[in-house]
Order: structure tokens, then C-alpha cells, then sequence
């Protein structure tokens, strides 16, 4: 073979196929990352956009959680300052008997029944229930009549707000009969 003539080629190969330095390929495959790069991009700024949104969505919520319980707080607090207020007069009248006196305090406890109603706040007084664990604390049990696990006496009422016991009922429940 001479210098001068063109290489030969093997059969079934495309003379195109190995040749990088084409220019008509070369420019559609630095288009093809041209545009995969935007397209990565794209995605990547959509991400950063989205991840961005959904902190900016869960502050917001933290805020308006903790908003919603400092109102509440202030709601019951103002309620609860006129039972103060209620009590404070009671005990600045110096004349006052022992009738006026327990008077007084009748109104004052129904004010505060009245805010206890207002925000769902249940007297626990389980005289005569089952025993319950969630609701009632035993503080002894006693001999009775009554049937066994029965609240035969209450010492102090529980409380509730909503389903939620804020103080168990402390009580003394019916042993078994042996």
C-alpha cells in the first residue's frame, strides 16, 4: 500500500461510527448535555423551591400551634381572673357574716363551675362507679357492703379536660368479700 491512498475498510464498518471529530455529531451531543444540564437544573431549582416551601409550611404551622395556645391561655386566663375578683371582694368586706360570707363563696364557685363548663373541664366524682385506673387513684381499700372495686368513698374529685385527665379522683374502693 502507498502512502498516498486511503486506508482501507473492513467490512460492516460505518465510516462514520468511530469518527468523534465529525461535525455534525459533535454539536447535537453538546446540545444533548446542554440540555440535560438545564433539565438538571430545572429539577434542582424545583427541589430547592419545593424543600424551601415545605420548611417555610411547617414554621407557619409551629407559629400558628403556638398562637392558638397562647390564646387559649389568655382566653381561660381572663375567664379565670373574674373568680379572682369575685374572691378578692369577699374578703375585703370587713361586716360580713358568716351567712353573706358562705354566700359569697357559693357564687364565686358557681362562677368558676361556669368557666370549668365553658372550657371543658369535667368533675371526676366517681361515687359509686367501677374503680378505673386512668380516671381514679386508690388510696385504700376498705371493707363494704358495696360490690368489690366499687368507689365507696372519694376524698378528693378529679378533673378532666376534654378525655384527658388532668388529676385523677382519689378515692377508697370496696375490697372483695372473703
Amino acid at each position: 500500500m502507498e502512502p498516498t491512498e486511503a486506508p482501507s475498510q473492513q467490512p460492516g464498518q460505518d465510516s462514520q461510527a468511530g469518527d468523534t471529530h465529525n461535525p455534525e455529531v459533535v454539536p447535537s451531543i453538546e446540545e444533548m448535555l446542554q440540555q440535560a444540564e438545564r433539565k438538571a437544573q430545572e429539577h434542582y431549582d424545583a427541589w430547592m423551591y419545593a424543600k424551601a416551601e415545605g420548611e417555610n409550611i411547617r414554621r407557619r404551622a409551629q407559629e400558628d400551634v403556638s398562637k392558638a395556645k397562647k390564646l387559649a391561655v389568655e382566653h381561660f386566663s381572663n375567664e379565670m381572673l373574674m373568680v379572682k375578683d369575685s374572691l378578692e371582694a369577699g374578703l375585703a368586706v370587713e361586716t360580713a357574716t358568716v351567712e353573706s360570707f358562705k354566700s359569697g363563696m357559693e357564687l364565686t364557685l358557681k362562677q368558676l363551675t361556669a368557666v370549668f363548663t365553658k372550657f371543658n373541664i369535667k368533675e371526676i366524682n366517681p361515687l359509686g362507679e367501677k374503680f378505673d385506673a386512668h380516671k381514679h387513684q386508690a388510696i385504700s381499700m376498705v371493707d363494704s357492703e358495696q360490690e368489690a372495686n366499687t368507689v365507696v368513698s372519694v376524698m378528693q374529685k378529679g378533673y378532666q379536660l376534654h378525655d384527658r385527665v388532668l388529676r385523677p379522683a382519689l378515692v377508697m374502693v370496696a375490697k372483695a368479700k372473703e
